[in-house]
């Protein structure tokens, strides 16, 4: 999708909910939910900054981001223990 759109979708998300109003709960839910999506990316890229001593990567995308945001440390060592057992 072009950036255009995506961000054009999301001026308009942000326009109609200025006009409609939205129930604060879910707005803290999805705010908590974006913070540890971006959490879970940055020890992604510590975790690959740190992996160069050793020659290990570990892609950075949107279900490795979320496992690691939301399950903290034992997400990251369960991502780890997935990717040298099963998929190498």
């Amino acid at each position: 999708m072009e950036p255009i759109v995506v961000l054009s979708l999301l001026a308009a998300l942000v326009f109609l909910l200025l006009i409609v109003g939205a129930p604060v709960k879910s707005i803290k839910w999805l705010g908590s939910g974006a913070i540890r999506l971006l959490v879970g990316a940055l020890l992604l890229f510590f975790l690959n900054t740190f992996g160069t001593l050793f020659d290990y990567h570990l892609p950075i995308n949107i279900f490795t981001a979320s496992v690691s945001g939301f399950l903290g440390v034992p997400g990251i060592v369960a991502l780890i223990f997935t990717d040298l057992l099963i998929v190498r």
